[in-house]
C-alpha cells in the first residue's frame, strides 16, 4: 500500500473514531468498519499517527470529559456524558450482571452451589465467593476477619451450598487485581432494580475520580435520595470491581467503608497515584 492509500486509511480511521467516540469501539471493531486487520491498522494507524487508536480514543474521550466538567458537570455526568459509562470501559474490566432468580431469591439459594476462598490482594486478605454464572460476593477481611466476612457472604445466600475452594479463590483474585481487562469477568448479583442502578452508576466513576452521595442520587434520577443511594452503594457485595470506594461525602471526607476506612483510603491512595503516573507520562 503505498503512501496516499495510507494517508487514506488513517484519515478515515481518524474520523470514524471520532465519530463513534461515545460507542468507545475496540480495536477489532474499528478495523471492521474500516476494512482492514487490526494488526496492519495498528502498525499504520501507529507510524503516521504516532499513537495507536486505543490512544487517539483515549485522548480525544478525555478531552470530550474536561469539557464537560468545565461546563459545570460533575466527574460522574462528565464520564456518562463522554462515552466512559458502561462496563469494561473505565474499570478496565468487561462486567456483565446475571442477577439472581425470583425463586432463588425467595428459596434463599437452595439448590445452588458456591465457591468460596480466601487469598491476598494489594489491600489485605479478601474473601472472593463465585458461582456456575459468575463472582457474587468479594469483600475484605481487615476491619473485622475471616469470621465477619464469611458471615456476611452466608447471610446473602443462606441456604447455599458453599464450597471452600482455596485455589480457585487465588485465581479469581489474580484476574480481579492483576489481570484486569485480560478476560471477561463475569458477576452474578442479587439487587433490588434501585441497588442495580445504583451498582451501575459506580461503574462509570472513573479511576482516581470521586464523586457524592448526592452526585449518584442525581445521575440515577433520584436525586432527593442521597440516603438510600448510601445504603445501595453500604449493600454492594463486591468491592473493588464495583468501586463503591469512590463515592466520598460532600465535604470531600473519606466517609464509612463497609471493610474500614482504612482499607478505603488504600483503595482511594492507589488509584490516585496510578492516575497521578498516567498523567506524567
Amino acid at each position: 500500500m503505498d503512501d496516499s492509500k495510507h494517508y487514506d486509511l488513517v484519515a478515515k480511521t481518524l474520523a470514524w473514531i471520532t465519530e463513534h467516540q461515545f460507542e468507545q469501539p475496540s480495536l477489532s471493531e474499528i478495523s471492521t468498519e474500516i476494512g482492514v486487520s487490526p494488526f496492519h491498522l495498528q502498525r499504520v494507524f501507529q507510524a503516521w499517527a504516532g499513537v495507536s487508536p486505543k490512544q487517539f480514543l483515549r485522548s480525544i474521550t478525555r478531552q470530550a470529559a474536561l469539557e464537560r466538567l468545565a461546563a459545570g458537570d460533575t466527574v460522574l455526568e462528565a464520564a456518562i456524558a463522554s462515552g466512559l459509562s458502561g462496563p469494561g470501559r473505565l474499570h478496565d474490566l468487561l462486567i456483565s450482571t446475571d442477577s439472581l432468580t425470583p425463586g432463588e431469591i425467595r428459596s434463599r439459594g437452595r439448590g445452588i452451589s458456591m465457591h468460596y476462598g480466601y487469598g491476598d490482594t494489594r489491600f489485605g486478605p479478601a474473601l472472593v465467593a463465585w458461582g456456575a454464572r459468575g463472582i457474587s460476593f468479594l469483600g475484605f477481611c481487615n476491619a473485622e476477619g475471616r469470621e465477619q466476612a464469611f458471615t456476611e457472604l452466608t447471610s446473602r445466600l443462606s441456604n447455599a451450598n458453599f464450597q471452600l475452594d482455596t485455589p480457585g479463590a487465588e485465581t479469581k483474585l489474580d484476574e480481579v487485581f492483576f489481570d484486569a481487562g485480560s478476560q471477561p469477568l463475569r458477576l452474578w448479583l442479587r439487587g433490588t432494580p434501585f441497588q442495580l442502578k445504583v451498582w451501575q452508576a459506580l461503574l462509570c466513576i472513573p479511576e482516581g475520580a470521586n464523586t457524592t452521595y448526592g452526585q449518584i442520587a442525581r445521575v440515577v434520577g433520584s436525586k432527593n435520595a442521597a440516603q438510600a443511594v448510601g445504603n445501595a452503594v453500604g449493600s454492594n457485595p463486591v468491592s473493588w470491581i464495583i468501586p463503591c470506594h469512590r463515592v466520598i461525602r460532600q465535604l470531600g471526607e473519606p466517609g464509612g467503608y463497609r471493610w474500614g476506612t482504612v482499607t478505603k483510603k488504600a483503595m482511594i491512595g492507589y488509584e490516585s497515584a496510578g492516575t497521578a503516573r498516567i498523567n506524567a507520562s
